[in-house]
């Protein structure tokens, strides 16, 4: 609840603006059956003048609809002001955690905190407020009123009350438990949607439907489990709310209509008296609700909290320096991705000691396994590398923002991923501002541009969720055309080309030479063919570098880099 609270604070103006109309409101409804009172005790004096009594009454519902009206476009207003502070803080925030997060936590559960558990957040922060606050002032003002009229006909009505407190206490302990497990059973719903939705080619492939459709059947009714173990113990408190209701009903006809007799109280007191005991019975319900909506809100509001908690490793120096050049130097690096108990697991990467030049292009080839993609991503920090083993121009990446590093690196992995766009946004994802010359240009560089003005709309082609429009060689195209634009001091390609053929290779690497000219390149590559023009070549093995030199003198070597060119060349002359 503090937590809801603090949420609330932000908009304190217009939550307090919220309360005064529901004053007001509250204010105009519980004066009607006082008129009502009058009303009727001058008929049965045989004054009738109940003109002015109508007119009371009328004036009272203007009161009450123009004040209804602000009380939800202030309340309700701020809710929805709390869910987009919420989440939006929620999205900056899964920007900002590193890529091993993503390894552990699946998608559907993360939409559900963005969808289900906002909105059970934004319903607390709204509705649940209003239907608790409410009760608080109608409730102490409707029994004040009513001990005026009648304290022993008052103390019968409410005997019903403290069980009903009882029962608070236990549905609002119960709920959030409930809540929490229902929030649970969603998310797991959300991520096999995702999943097989995603994955649907695979699945009809393997005519898997009816199997999927088993599987989700079985995740489908274990929400509805969740949800009606719920609706259980939410069922109860309404019909609870009305026998509580009705036995102080009952209570006030027996013992109020005695005292009408004794003449003890009037007959406009006892329609009165009677009416505020209808007028509580909304408040006793709409306690419940509020109960089961903050309830649900607090469960929520706790899961986003923990996500939030999660702390994002990669984050920018207390005192950021400059980048100098574009030269790449390795130092004594050992690399070892944590593991799910938060500890390091085997190097990935053993004592690599490297330097890159400016202006000069690295090969990096190697077995699967070998450590090839893991370089590549610790020179950009998609994984933080230990303290000083990774420097651009002599400055270690730690120190530099990381705005300026990744905007000063053309990263392209070998399974790029496409945005529900047109190509043409997909190519000017970096730089969206880029002039439509510009985005073709960066096209002829990467040997797509030709297949692009095929397309019926060429560059304003939408390529569909993660480009599934596309070929894989097309997507990698694309994706190489992406970082070109950039026009980055480093170019990083983890083998971005594996989805084409050797001749398209060629083509393409041959296109990009006149463009990595000045620039620091690293091209990894299963493919020699890719890396045998590069200025030098690195062989990793277990992630240790074992040879490294030009082309012509890794062949002449009997290693690792000969046997893997040997074997390329037979598959080669197979194929032909």
């Amino acid at each position: 609840m503090r937590e809801l609270v603090k949420w609330l604070w932000r908009y304190r103006g217009r939550v307090l603006a919220g309360f005064v109309s529901l004053l007001m409101v509250d204010a105009a409804g519980l004066a009607v059956p006082l008129v009502i009172r009058d009303a009727i005790d001058r008929i049965s004096a045989g004054t009738g003048d109940l003109w002015r009594s109508g007119l009371i009454i009328t004036g009272l519902a203007v009161v009450v609809m123009a004040f209804r009206f602000l009380w939800r476009y202030f309340f309700i207003g701020s809710s929805r002001r709390i869910e987009y502070d919420l989440r939006s803080r929620l999205y900056g925030h899964l920007l900002s955690l590193p890529a091993s997060f993503y390894n552990d936590r699946k998608t559907g559960d993360l939409m559900a905190h963005a969808t289900n558990d906002v909105d059970a957040v934004t319903r607390a922060c709204g509705f649940g407020v209003l239907t608790l606050a409410d009760p608080l002032f109608m409730i102490p003002v409707a029994v004040g009123i009513m001990l005026s009229i009648d304290p022993r006909l008052t103390l019968y009505a409410v005997l019903p009350l403290p069980v009903l407190t009882v029962f608070l206490l236990f549905f609002g302990r119960v709920i959030h438990h409930r809540f929490e497990a229902v929030q649970a059973a969603f998310s797991a719903v959300m991520e096999k949607v995702r999943e097989n939705v995603s994955g649907i080619r695979v699945v009809k492939s393997y005519v898997q439907e009816p199997g999927t459709e088993r599987d989700f059947a079985v995740t489908n009714q274990q929400f509805v489990d969740r949800n009606m173990a719920l609706v259980r113990i939410w069922g109860l408190f309404h019909p609870l709310i009305e026998l509580l209701s009705g036995a102080s009903l009952a209570i006030v006809l027996w013992i109020g209509g005695i005292a009408v007799v004794r003449t003890r109280i009037s007959l406009g007191e006892f329609v009165a008296f009677s009416q505020y005991l209808l007028m509580l019975t909304w408040p006793m319900i709409s306690i419940g609700w509020g109960v089961n909506l903050l309830q649900r809100g607090t469960a929520s509001l706790g899961r986003i909290n923990r996500l939030l908690g999660e702390e994002a490793e990669i984050l920018d120096p207390a005192s950021p320096r400059p980048l100098q050049d574009a030269a790449i130097e390795i130092r004594n690096l050992t690399f070892a991705y944590p593991s799910g108990n938060g500890r390091r697991g085997e190097p990935a990467l053993c004592d690599i000691n490297l330097a890159v030049e400016e202006g000069t292009t690295l090969g990096v080839v190697g077995l699967t396994g070998s450590g090839k993609s893991t370089l590549a991503h610790l020179i950009p920090r998609v994984f933080d590398p230990p303290v000083g083993t990774v420097r651009l121009g002599g400055v270690d990446v730690r120190d530099v923002t990381l705005a300026d590093l990744r905007s000063s690196i053309g990263f392209v992995p070998q399974d790029p991923f496409l945005f529900s766009a047109t190509i043409a946004e997909n190519i000017a994802f970096g730089r969206p501002d880029a002039a439509q010359d510009a985005i073709e240009r960066a096209a002829k560089l990467a040997g797509i541009h030709d297949e692009i003005m095929e397309f019926p709309e060429q560059y304003e082609t939408t390529v569909g969720e993660r480009g599934i429009s596309l070929s894989g060689g097309q997507k990698q195209r694309v994706a190489i055309a992406r970082a070109l634009l950039l026009e980055p001091r480093i170019v990083i390609f983890d083998d971005p080309l594996s989805a084409v053929d050797a001749e398209r290779e060629e083509f393409v690497l041959g296109n990009l030479r006149e463009f990595f000219r000045g620039r620091t390149t690293l091209i990894i590559a299963h493919r020699i063919s890719a890396v045998q023009n590069a200025d030098r070549i690195i062989v990793l093995d277990h992630g240790r570098i074992v040879e490294q030199g030009r082309h012509e003198k890794l062949i002449a070597a009997d290693g690792v880099y000969q046997r893997i060119w040997r074997l390329q060349q037979a598959e080669r002359q197979a194929s032909q």
